[in-house]
């Protein structure tokens, strides 16, 4: 069986709406292969994300699964605590349910108004989440929810709740209420600063643990003939062009302007924040977001996967993944060469 445990900091994210399941059967069985690892994806809505998860469960390539993020407008908790409960059974993996409240536009398409206050909604609709799943019968009547009710009872693997954090009020949500602080495009310095001080205090008056910390990090190989800001533009052009993106990334010390994507992607690789390299230097520096109290690094490979195709960036994410994995060796040995009498 899959390898489950809180030592699991390298995995990898599917980072597209996919209009077939083959691209992402083929990310799987990688770190199905590799024995380690959670496989990642955002909401998509085309092949709806956690139903790929089921038919990937179902394939018997068990291995565990996030959700980073699902987005909020879709589902309400209860119908989201019940289905990231399933998947955990179904994959017979620990479930990493992330959710977020989504952009202003796509919340108005979907509700009245959409979320008058979205870091309050979203801190709302994960706490009704972790109590369902806890067991507990909730009655509730906030901002935009209410509930009066329980889950059946069904014994399944641990289900995280997670929410997507790039900016401090956020990260204090998330310490309050959440398992996981989902984060994209993080700098680890500003993790360290900004967003890992805001969860742990806002778990430490809450008396709960302080939520681990999954960061989602672009990389790509170095390669001849390889365009490295074209592979930024394509994978984080989107990202470069919205203004919570530029925000948190100006609040990290990166001149980056919504305006200016192309520039942004150059200045996303001149600090490091878009890896480039060999896959031994991509793997050295991902142990700078491990210093800075990342608790698990997801490998995003977009921008070689638009650019060039699922198999130059399954080959990129292999090569990466057995990097890190030699270090790690590496390390194991160091430490018990030490400890040696």
């Amino acid at each position: 069986m899959h390898s489950v445990s809180k030592a699991v900091t390298t995995s990898v994210i599917y980072p597209l709406q996919p209009v077939s399941a083959a691209p992402v059967v083929a990310m799987a069985r990688l770190l199905h292969r590799r024995g380690t690892g959670r496989l990642w994806m955002g909401q998509s809505l085309s092949l709806e994300t956690q139903q790929l998860f089921a038919y990937l469960a179902g394939m018997g390539l068990g291995v565990p699964f996030g959700a980073g993020v699902s987005l909020m407008p879709l589902r309400h908790p209860y119908d989201a605590a019940m289905s990231a409960r399933s998947l955990a059974s179904l994959s017979d993996a620990t479930y990493v349910a992330g959710i977020g409240p989504s952009a202003p536009e796509f919340q108005r398409a979907l509700l009245d108004g959409g979320y008058p206050r979205p870091v309050t909604s979203a801190r709302e609709y994960a706490m009704i989440m972790r109590r369902l799943l806890d067991g507990d019968t909730v009655s509730y009547r906030g901002q935009q929810l209410c509930i009066n009710t329980e889950l059946v009872a069904h014994e399944a693997p641990a289900v995280e709740v997670g929410l997507g954090v790039l900016r401090i009020p956020m990260a204090t949500a998330a310490g309050a209420v959440a398992d996981v602080a989902i984060t994209w495009l993080t700098p680890p310095e500003y993790i360290r600063d900004a967003l890992l001080p805001a969860a742990t205090a806002a778990a430490a008056e809450r008396g709960k643990p302080a939520p681990r910390i999954a960061t989602v990090v672009h990389v790509a190989i170095d390669r001849p003939g390889r365009d490295l800001r074209r592979v930024a533009l394509l994978g984080a052009g989107v990202h470069l062009s919205t203004a919570h993106y530029t925000d948190m990334l100006r609040q990290a010390g990166i001149r980056v302007h919504c305006d200016d994507p192309r520039a942004g992607a150059q200045a996303l690789l001149d600090a490091g924040v878009y890896l480039t390299g060999t896959p031994r230097q991509i793997a050295t520096h991902l142990r700078e977001y491990q210093r800075h109290g990342v608790n698990e690094v997801i490998l995003n490979a977009a921008g070689v996967l638009l650019g060039e195709g699922t198999g130059a960036a399954l080959t990129d994410l292999a090569l990466i993944l057995d990097a890190v994995d030699d270090l790690d060796k590496s390390a194991s040995a160091e430490t018990a060469a030490e400890v040696k009498p």
